[in-house]
């Protein structure tokens, strides 16, 4: 039996989450700031909450860099991730985000960028 446990745990710690509201704006723009990151963010907008793993996305960095822009992502209050048996996944904090930069993530998920 603890052999079972072990391999259907999960072998990494859980993320960590920053709320919204304790980001100051000037994190939250660079994050949003960079192009993988804001194609992240983009993809999560079209899709529905914890769908999305994180090797789902179609994006032209590897596994190390991947996890480092959703620790930024994270860092930044704007996705949050859990764990669901051997995968992570992801759901966009549009809310929690609205609720401290209105109009910020609409602004930014806007295809060509502009106000």
């Amino acid at each position: 039996m603890a052999q079972r446990d072990r391999t259907t745990g999960s072998h990494r710690a859980a993320p960590e989450h920053t709320h919204p509201d304790d980001v100051p704006v000037q994190t939250a723009l660079a994050a949003l700031a960079d192009p993988v990151r804001l194609a992240l963010v983009r993809e999560l907008a079209g899709s529905d909450d914890w769908s999305r793993s994180c090797g789902s996305f179609d994006v032209p960095v590897g596994k190390a860099a991947l996890s480092h822009h959703f620790a930024v992502l994270r860092g930044a209050g704007i996705v949050e991730q859990r764990d669901e048996g051997p995968k992570r996944v992801n759901r966009l904090r549009t809310e929690e985000f609205e609720g401290r930069f209105p109009g910020l993530l609409g602004l930014v998920l806007r295809a060509d960028g502009r106000a």
